[in-house]
């Protein structure tokens, strides 16, 4: 006679069967960038880097940036203590040195806010120092934004550098962004069903100032699906699209850095509810780990087992992550969760900090101290 399958791993394979579901619609109908004929005539483009001590990111991507042959490209030096100004510049990019932080604002949204004032272009493509534009990118957006009639696109890029200590984070952003929501669900009217990623968006100029621009959003921690919002509010369609070949990321250069980066955003992403946050949190190691850590007593708890490992293959596959560490990489599925661990920590605290500033962890109101 066979075992009763228990409540913890039907709860786990109802689980994985809706993000299951999400991901194979993602794959038939999220986006990607395409590059479209030299022929094709495309609005000028204003390339928008905000940087705070990122001289290590500008000396590997300011290539990429330069050969994109943009109607211009401005960083914006945030107060740093690099020599973030002067890689820039020898690279011959417009340098604007940023004003200090106003009471109210986040040092990201005043950094963007001051680089959109300064553009000539028609659209705006804000760009974090640690993103890699390759080939045609900025064409690419273009056409895509313009296909699309849309008001902004979000890309999602194609992690690349990992090492092992970011392997164990850093891909959870695509697995959040494939597997939560199905694409077709941001043309609801649900406004949650609007997300961006603020790593990588293209905005056209009327659609950023009729939204309200960065400065609409300036006390909003995640505030590119804060934008995105409001975009769409304003009338116009919002887009997003993968990176793949075309736009790639290195966001952290550690597994400590991984922790920090995924701390800052963590509360806000789950709408600002810590019960919510460790619920979830709870949930992932019901899901991801704990299958392993016990004996399977029914074949079907081999079936959530592999799910896990299967979910990041297909989702890396999906993102163009195709060589075999990028493969293996599922092997660290079971472990995510006490990875994840340090980073729930510091997100539960009442203050996050980041590049040298300390933010109030709360649900909606963000103050600085100084």
């Amino acid at each position: 006679m066979k075992r009763p399958l228990p409540l913890a791993p039907r709860l786990a394979l109802a689980f994985l069967m809706f993000k299951g579901v999400n991901l194979l619609l993602n794959a038939l109908t999220f986006p990607q960038l395409r590059t479209p004929p030299a022929s094709e005539t495309l609005p000028t483009v204003s390339l928008l880097i905000p940087a705070r001590d990122e001289a290590h990111n500008l000396r590997r991507h300011l290539p990429g940036i330069v050969a994109q042959a943009a109607h211009e490209a401005l960083i914006l030096d945030d107060g740093s203590t690099d020599e973030t100004a002067e890689v820039a510049a020898a690279c011959g990019l417009q340098v604007i040195q940023g004003v200090p932080l106003p009471p109210g604002w986040k040092g990201k949204s005043w950094a963007c806010h001051q680089l959109a004032a300064q553009a000539s272009g028609e659209i705006l493509l804000f760009l974090d120092a640690d993103v890699a534009l390759h080939g045609g990118a900025a064409r690419a957006l273009a056409a895509h934004l313009q296909q699309q009639r849309s008001g902004l696109v979000s890309v999602l890029p194609r992690p690349q550098g990992l090492n092992l200590g970011t392997r164990l984070l850093a891909p959870l952003v695509d697995v959040m962004v494939l597997t939560w929501l199905a694409y077709p669900m941001q043309w609801l009217r649900w406004p949650q069903a609007s997300t961006a990623n603020a790593q990588v968006m293209a905005f056209r100029r009327e659609a950023y100032w009729a939204a309200g621009g960065h400065q609409a959003v300036r006390d909003e921690m995640l505030e590119g699906t804060a934008l995105a919002r409001r975009v769409r509010a304003a009338g116009w369609p919002v887009s997003k699209a993968l990176g793949k070949e075309h736009v790639g990321i290195r966001a952290y250069r550690s597994y400590p850095a991984s922790v920090r980066g995924f701390s800052k955003h963590a509360l806000h992403v789950h709408l600002g509810s810590r019960p919510l946050l460790v619920a979830l949190g709870a949930l992932h190691f019901l899901v991801y780990t704990l299958p392993w850590l016990r004996r399977a007593r029914h074949p079907l708890v081999w079936a959530v087992r592999l799910a896990g490992p299967a979910e990041r293959l297909l989702v890396n596959w999906l993102t163009g992550r195709r060589q075999l560490p990028d493969l293996l990489e599922a092997l660290l599925v079971p472990v995510t969760f006490l990875a994840a661990l340090p980073a729930y920590r510091l997100a539960l605290g009442r203050q996050v900090t980041w590049k040298n500033r300390t933010y109030t962890n709360a649900a909606h109101k963000h103050s600085e101290q100084p």
